[in-house]
């Protein structure tokens, strides 16, 4: 994101901007404006973004927080009578979770 962005908040805050005999030049003034707005622009989109990618992670722990409770339901269920043929499942569904959590193929 910073490659994109024109100005820090020291720059904006140290810059002076040119007297004329009439004042700050106005073209000076719309120039530096004008990549204000750029940042400014730059930080909406990012932020609209990583609240998409928040509510997004937050939907997929919810999808696993409830996989997690069948699962261990369907343990309790069991009552642990053939252990090893539900460490394998458990196994696959976990494997199968990392796949669709950190997009492994």
């Amino acid at each position: 994101m910073e490659d994109k962005l024109f100005l820090t908040p020291n720059e904006i805050l140290e810059h002076e901007f040119k007297i004329d005999a009439r004042g700050y030049r106005m073209q000076e003034v719309d120039k530096y404006l004008d990549m204000i707005i750029r940042d400014y622009t730059e930080f909406l989109r990012t932020i609209k973004q990583l609240e998409q990618e928040n509510n997004n992670l937050l939907e997929d722990n919810r999808k696993l927080q409830a996989e997690y409770r069948k699962l261990k339901e369907s343990i309790e269920a069991s009552g642990g009578s053939n252990p090893s043929a539900t460490n394998t499942d458990l196994l696959r569904r976990l494997s199968n979770l990392e796949k669709i959590v950190y997009g492994r193929e």
